[in-house]
């Protein structure tokens, strides 16, 4: 379990504090599929001719639709958003002391929480003044950032893989409570996912992404490792991985299993969701 355990070792506190692995309790309540508003998802929903001539889509994001989803680290005033900060600051740490810029979010399993985490984390990020994302859905078979921002993606990452559209068509600028973050849905669920991430069109499109986005920071929201090998095919592309698993969800032989395929990639943290609540400890610590 090295890879694992270097990875708890890295989330240790700043400054000397000694913190277990960090924890996000709030994803314990996420519903097992997005909500959405049909009528009110988004705001304001425009396209906007990029210098090239293409297009990308501009929406607001609506607040209400992201707090019935658990996603709330755009408001730095959410003391729930407290953890998620930490672990923007690790990461962007690990990641800025190497110089990468891909960033991979999966899980042992579904049900971990890992888009959540990924989602919060992206627009964690996406507060700084320094600093843009670009959120990736990489999740073909259940994908949701789409959902949990509340963003209606008529196109997507599986038609740019297929060649139907060029990359900025896909793309949302999505303003979220004064801040923007860039976002890649994937647009549907597809049975060809293992074919199509493992298809020369993705290789194509993550250098093209590493061109493109030099500024940003890129997460990946990646299928599970153990029910498929979507994310398999992904790993050797990526710099680094963030782990996310759940108390009572997540077992030390999938730990174990997942150590084993990660041997390739930098794990830069291990996240525990779902961990109970105590008085001393109220949010990550």
């Amino acid at each position: 379990m090295e890879k694992i355990q270097q990875a708890v070792e890295r989330a240790k506190g700043v400054s000397g504090e000694q913190l277990r692995p960090v924890m996000t309790p709030q994803a314990a309540t996420v519903p097992s599929e997005p909500v959405t508003m049909p009528q009110t998802a988004s705001r304001g929903a425009r396209t906007k001719q990029l210098s090239s001539g293409q297009v990308f889509n501009e929406v607001t994001v609506n607040l209400e639709v992201l707090e019935q989803n658990r996603i709330v680290a755009h408001n730095a005033a959410d003391p729930r958003a407290r953890a998620f900060d930490m672990l923007r600051t690790q990461v962007l740490q690990a990641m800025d002391k190497q110089d990468w810029q891909f960033l991979a979010v999966t899980s042992p399993t579904v049900g971990c929480g890992k888009s959540v985490t990924a989602t919060n984390l992206a627009l964690s990020i996406a507060r700084q003044p320094d600093r843009s994302t670009l959120l990736v859905d990489m999740d073909l078979q259940r994908p949701s950032i789409a959902s949990y921002l509340g963003i209606r993606a008529k196109q997507g990452l599986c038609n740019v893989l297929e060649g139907k559209i060029p990359l900025a068509t896909a793309l949302f600028r999505a303003s979220v409570d004064g801040y923007e973050l860039t976002v890649l849905p994937a647009e549907c669920s597809t049975v060809h996912s293992s074919a199509l991430i493992g298809s020369r069109a993705t290789g194509a499109l993550l250098e093209n992404i590493r061109q493109e986005f030099k500024a940003r920071t890129v997460i990946f929201d990646m299928p599970p490792l153990l029910q498929g090998d979507e994310a398999l095919a992904l790993l050797p592309k990526i710099d680094c991985v963030l782990l996310v698993t759940a108390a009572g969800v997540s077992t030390q032989q999938q730990i174990a299993e997942c150590n084993k395929h990660l041997q390739s990639v930098e794990v830069v943290r291990l996240v525990l969701n779902m961990a109970p609540q105590t008085a001393a400890t109220p949010y990550y610590y």
